[in-house]
């Protein structure tokens, strides 16, 4: 974790947020390059439809989930949340907006990849475990991986239960927001980025 945190320290906001940006590009690619390899370039949307209670799942599922995290946080020691200062730099200083803009990227780029594709083809099993690798920041603090493991595991079951897409990336864009928002306010930072 010392390496990684030495890493984040060299970087400046606006690469550390850059690098936001490709890698959940660079998901999206993925997802797209491996559902044309799998003969169906739409795949993962074959799982996207709107439906109010399917959202409002989502919505109640990710609310729950940040209530959790929250009340752990309040809870547990503070170095059981250490991710080596990622998230409090991407979220500490943002306009509440460019965190709904964030939050929705890698919420829509996730989903689309480990549950729309990787999930719907390989398995829940393969999803999650891919989805808590890519997570690597967190490979090093074992409360976080174990978290991060039982949510993939979660937005897996919730896919399950309502085949839709839609329904996750609301969970997990709600989880993303809510928990950005909190580390903003947590920091009580003034200004806007």
């Amino acid at each position: 974790m010392s390496k990684q945190a030495e890493l984040i320290a060299k970087l400046t906001d606006k690469e550390l947020l850059l690098n936001l940006y490709v890698t959940q590009i660079a998901m999206l690619g993925i997802a797209i390059l491996l559902s044309w390899l799998l003969g169906n370039p739409l795949l993962p949307f074959d799982y996207f439809y709107f439906h109010i209670n399917h959202l409002l799942i989502g919505l109640i599922f990710g609310v729950i989930i940040v209530l959790i995290e929250v009340f752990l946080y309040q809870k547990l020691p503070r170095s059981w949340f250490d991710d080596g200062g990622i998230n409090e730099r991407i979220f500490s200083n943002r306009h509440p907006v460019h965190i709904g803009v964030l939050s929705l990227l890698v919420a829509s780029s996730e989903e689309i990849l480990f549950r729309g594709l990787l999930q719907s083809q390989f398995g829940i099993w393969v999803a999650s475990f891919l989805f808590a690798v890519i997570h690597f920041r967190y490979l090093t603090n074992k409360f976080l991986l174990l978290f991060t493991v039982v949510l993939s595991f979660s937005l897996g079951a919730l896919f399950l239960f309502t085949e839709n897409l839609l329904t996750v990336i609301v969970a997990h864009f709600v989880i993303d927001f809510l928990l950005g928002l909190f580390i903003r306010l947590k920091n009580g930072k003034e200004h806007y980025e």
